[in-house]
């Protein structure tokens, strides 16, 4: 019995010695660029990453100056549903679109010269947006602070009221923001209204002194090649002018006999909306296979079917569907988790490269018929009889009346030989062996017709 009490003593105090001297991961993800598609890449995969790795935590480090509403969007929903606990550091900024990330954050420290706030949404050129958007990024900015709920006071724990003065000048926040200006906050200030746990000059000083993990092991995300490609070309902006090239070389092409440079643009412009998006687990196998099955019945309504009904229709139904369902995260027909918000994206991307696709068609007509370099592409002068043209070749006329040789036998079509020259007949009564005598009787659509002479 003491010896079984002795080995029960040294092993917990094996196991006390290595729960001490056991590292914690800590996983860093670096967002240091302007909040969009690759940011947005950025932060999906560091936190998929760091999951696999076994970290304990994530430090989201931010200095950016903003970006697109959208992917900021997405981002502070992935924040605030991550199973780990995510710490902020704003490493300088936090600005915009960089401010509703931090806040979304389990924590936020930052460096003392830091700021964070000003998420106005503005357009290209910096001019504020129409209140219908200021109104959307207010609930956002408020949901999102709301998102960490109350104190023991019964106080929210940080106030919804400061993150919607970073949107809107009006609002007034007693002793903090009167002035008519858009709320931006510095370091010491963001402390002072409990949006800040502290300042730390360095992502060692946040683990050790703030998250109290002296012995740890820093990890770090390191984009690829594939995750810069990948995050360019699924910029919503690069997605509709894909789409604006996947219809534009469909309809050239069918325009236009065999198959030559407007199928390969489409081609490739479907390639590189759908490779990302699949790669990524959006874009699924049968979505894909119905992209290919409405274009093959567009391809069959068009040489096949005269007109454009059924299969027309249903093809481009099916071309559009496919372009929308592969921006959407459903698991094949379940669409249990897709949110409105997402499918209206889809929907307002695809209907972008498709207007974008129709209005410069309608400029490309316009200018074939007009008198500039475009319009000389086209013939724009017309043949007419009062200028001496004609439709058919003459000189045929000056042998109706003349005999030959048939050179073929004509079933009724075949060949004539006439004074050494060989030309295209037609029989008009019947079928001409080879070598029978003929004569020429008409010409009419540009075709000599003969009778056999006995």
């Amino acid at each position: 019995m003491k010896k079984f009490h002795k080995h029960l003593f040294f092993l917990a105090l094996f196991s006390c010695l290595f729960a001490a001297n056991a590292q914690d991961t800590i996983y860093q993800i670096d967002i240091d660029k302007e909040i969009g598609s690759t940011t947005w890449r950025y932060l999906r995969t560091g936190l998929h990453r760091a999951r696999q790795q076994g970290a304990r935590a994530v430090i989201l480090r931010l200095n950016t100056y903003g970006g697109t509403v959208v992917h900021a969007d997405s981002m502070r929903t992935a924040i605030l549903n991550a199973p780990l606990p995510v710490y902020a550091f704003v490493d300088n900024n936090a600005a915009s679109a960089g401010a509703l990330i931090a806040i979304a954050c389990d924590s936020i420290y930052m460096r003392s010269s830091a700021s964070m706030g000003a998420a106005t949404v503005v357009n290209e050129t910096g001019a504020a947006m129409p209140d219908k958007y200021q109104s959307y990024m207010r609930a956002t900015m408020r949901a999102t602070a709301e998102a960490h709920g109350k104190d023991s006071t019964g106080n929210w724990r940080r106030n919804p009221l400061i993150a919607e003065a970073m949107v809107d000048e009006r609002i007034v926040v007693p002793h903090l923001c009167d002035s008519g200006r858009v709320l931006t906050l510095t370091a010491s200030e963001a402390i002072a209204q409990h949006y800040c746990e502290g300042t730390v000059e360095s992502i060692d000083e946040l683990i050790t002194q703030h998250l109290h993990r002296n012995h740890y092991t820093l990890l770090q995300y390191e984009p690829s090649l594939f995750d810069e490609i990948a995050g360019f070309l699924t910029n919503p902006a690069l997605q509709a002018i894909l789409v604006t090239l996947i219809f534009g070389g469909i309809f050239m092409e069918l325009k236009t006999p065999g198959i030559g440079l407007p199928a390969a643009i489409a081609c490739t412009a479907a390639v590189l909306y759908f490779v990302p998006l699949y790669i990524d687990g959006l874009a699924a196998n049968w979505e894909i296979l119905v992209f290919v099955v409405g274009i093959i019945l567009l391809i069959f309504e068009i040489f096949v079917i005269p007109g454009f009904g059924i299969a027309g229709i249903l093809g481009f139904i099916c071309i559009l569907g496919a372009l929308v369902l592969a921006l959407v995260g459903n698991v094949n027909f379940n669409f249990e988790f897709v949110s409105g918000h997402e499918i209206s994206r889809g929907l307002i991307i695809v209907s972008a490269g498709f207007i974008i696709y129709a209005v410069l068609l309608l400029i490309f007509f316009k200018k074939l018929t007009s008198k500039g370099p475009i319009g000389r592409l086209a013939l724009q002068s017309a043949q007419v009889k009062e200028e001496g043209y004609i439709g058919v070749p003459p000189e045929l006329q000056q042998h109706i009346g003349q005999t030959g040789k048939a050179a073929t036998i004509l079933r009724p079509a075949g060949k004539v030989l006439i004074d050494g020259s060989r030309f295209d007949a037609v029989a008009l009564h019947g079928y001409i062996e080879q070598g029978a005598t003929v004569k020429v009787v008409k010409y009419e659509n540009a075709q000599l017709y003969v009778i056999e002479i006995k």
